[in-house]
């Protein structure tokens, strides 16, 4: 008969200085919620897109009148609220999702002070510095869900790529689209430009529904793993 395998143990308790167990179950669901702020604000962003597509066609075609300037305007007037409502919804999110970030590689480093890559002040530098930004944010997320994980456990990316790589093809298409907008001088200039808008605001609901993931899996992982006592912590704050 064959001895069973111990269950494997959890690496030594090292926590870094100035690193405390905290909940980032409050901070996970304001983000959460902003986050969905943020896919309302794209899909009336998606909506004033379609508008300012659908009259830029006309245009294009030749279609005239006064029917068509004041679809013009009306569309030209949403697409300009929906950008600032957009700009107002980023600014939230980022400063509340920044403060959870934070939570969470604070709690990463108690459960494994040796398993991150960056130092803890990458997990606000690391979004606004240029070049390193396009990866640095995506390295300090995975290296918290690993130390989030269960001991012994392998934990896969696939979520934190996902959300990354949707992340990254937004901003460049949403660049692009900038852009073209910007030197468009024909009306079927500003119609591609506004398709390629509509695509850019897709991509970000798509991004923005795989952040909610993400935190949301990553905030449980934290605290099923102080709660179930793996720790020789006290218990979240």
């Amino acid at each position: 008969m064959t001895t069973p395998m111990p269950a494997p143990m959890p690496p030594p308790y090292a926590a870094p200085p100035g690193a405390w167990l905290r909940s980032p179950a409050a901070l996970g669901r304001a983000t959460a919620v902003l986050l969905g702020l943020v896919i309302a604000t794209d899909l009336f962003a998606i909506y004033a897109d379609w508008l300012e597509m659908d009259v830029t066609g006309d245009l294009a075609d030749g279609v005239t009148g006064a029917r068509v300037i004041d679809r013009a305007d009306h569309a030209d007037a949403l697409y300009g609220i929906s950008s600032i409502a957009q700009g107002v919804a980023l600014v939230a999110t980022a400063v509340v999702y920044l403060c959870w970030l934070w939570r969470v590689q604070v709690n990463a480093e108690v459960f494994d002070a040796s398993g991150h890559r960056m130092k803890r002040g990458w997990t606000i530098g690391a979004w606004f510095c240029p070049v390193v930004n396009l990866w640095f944010p995506r390295r300090i997320v995975a290296d918290s869900w690993d130390a989030s994980a269960r001991w012994g456990s392998r934990s896969g990316h696939t979520p934190v790529n996902a959300w990354w790589t949707l992340w990254l093809l937004s901003l460049v298409v949403d660049q692009y689209a900038a852009r073209s907008d910007r030197q468009a001088e024909t009306a079927e200039e500003l119609r591609d430009a506004a398709t390629t808008m509509l695509f850019s605001d897709c991509l970000d609901v798509a991004a923005a529904v795989l952040a909610i993931v993400v935190v949301v899996l990553l905030t449980r992982m934290q605290e099923r793993k102080v709660l179930s006592g793996e720790l020789p912590t006290p218990a979240l704050g």
